[in-house]
């Protein structure tokens, strides 16, 4: 099992940044895929964003235009860039790694990180 660890969060006033960043314990460049969910209380876990071992990536609609998602293969991670951040962004923010197409269905997940945008 490939092991995530999150790191990033914190508080922020409305219309802030936040970058947050996601080390696995494996090559990156093996990774068949990575990304980022969010979770409130009683809530379902929602997509955010994700990036292929190619490079390609993918936005939810809700956050298109004010997150990026990119990797650093350097630090062996990904980052999610979070600008201009609403107060619906406040979230427990979890990354995912999926080592193979053969384990789609069975992520790595991280211990999560709170993100909390209020004034």
């Amino acid at each position: 099992q490939v092991q995530v660890v999150e790191s990033g969060g914190g508080l922020v006033l409305p219309g802030g940044s936040l970058r947050l960043s996601c080390v696995v314990s494996e090559s990156i460049r093996s990774i068949y895929a990575m990304g980022w969910y969010r979770q409130n209380p009683g809530k379902a876990r929602d997509f955010v964003a994700s990036i292929g071992s190619n490079g390609s990536t993918r936005i939810a609609d809700s956050v298109k235009g004010r997150f990026t998602i990119s990797r650093d293969l350097a630090k062996n991670s990904i980052i999610l860039q979070m600008n201009n951040l609403e107060p619906e962004d406040t979230a427990v923010y979890y990354c995912y790694a999926i080592r193979n197409m053969v384990q789609i269905n069975t992520p790595s997940w991280g211990q999560g990180t709170q993100v909390t945008v209020s004034s």
